[in-house]
C-alpha cells in the first residue's frame, strides 16, 4: 500500500458531491419505500384509531345523555312517589279523623240514650214514690180523721175528706228537678 504523504485527511466540512448524490438517491428511495410500505399502514392504523376514539366518544356522549335522561326519570318518579306517599298519609289521616268523629258521635248518642233512660227511671221511681207517699197520706188522713171524729166513716165520706186533704198538698214539689245539660266541651 502506498501511502501518500500529501494526501490530506478528509474533513467533515468538505463537500463531496458524489457522496451527496448517492445519499440523496438513497434517501429518496427509502422515503418512497417507507411511503408505500410503512406510512400507508401507519396512517391507516392512525385513522382506524381516530375513528375508534371518535366512536367511543360518541358512545360515551350517548351514554351520558341516557344517564341524564334516566336520572331525570328517576327524579320524576321519586317526586311522584313522594307525592303519592303524602296523599296516602293524608287520606289515612282523614280516614282516622272521620273514624274518630264517628266514634265520638256514637259515644255521644250512647251517652244521651243512657242519660234519657236514667232520667226516665228516676221519674218512674219518683212517681212510684209519690204514689207510695199519697197512699201513706191517705192512710194517715183516714186514721187522723177517725180519731178526730171518733167514729168510723163510710167510704164515700172517706173519699171526700181525702180529696179535700190532697187538694191542699202540692205534689209538684216532690218531682225531680231537672238539672241543666252540661255544655259539651
Amino acid at each position: 500500500m502506498l501511502i501518500l504523504a500529501d494526501a490530506a485527511e478528509p474533513s467533515l466540512i468538505d463537500i463531496n458531491f458524489g457522496l451527496m448524490f448517492w445519499t440523496l438517491v438513497t434517501f429518496v428511495i427509502v422515503l418512497i419505500v417507507l411511503k408505500k410500505k410503512a406510512f400507508g399502514p401507519i396512517q391507516a392504523a392512525i385513522d382506524a384509531r381516530r375513528q375508534a376514539i371518535e366512536a367511543d366518544l360518541d358512545a360515551a356522549e350517548r351514554a351520558r345523555e341516557e344517564a341524564q335522561t334516566a336520572l331525570a326519570e328517576y327524579r320524576a318518579a321519586l317526586a311522584e312517589s313522594r307525592k303519592e306517599a303524602i296523599q296516602i298519609i293524608e287520606q289515612a289521616r282523614r280516614a282516622a279523623d272521620e273514624q274518630r268523629r264517628r266514634d265520638i258521635e256514637q259515644l255521644e248518642a250512647e251517652k244521651a240514650r243512657l242519660l234519657e233512660r236514667a232520667k226516665a227511671e228516676i221519674e218512674a221511681e219518683t212517681r212510684a214514690s209519690l204514689e207510695t207517699i199519697k197512699a201513706g197520706i191517705v192512710e194517715l188522713t183516714v186514721v187522723a180523721t177517725e180519731k178526730v171524729v171518733r167514729r168510723r166513716l163510710d167510704e164515700e165520706e172517706q173519699r171526700r175528706l181525702i180529696d179535700e186533704a190532697l187538694a191542699d198538698v202540692d205534689f209538684d214539689q216532690f218531682t225531680v228537678v231537672k238539672e241543666p245539660e252540661p255544655a259539651d266541651g
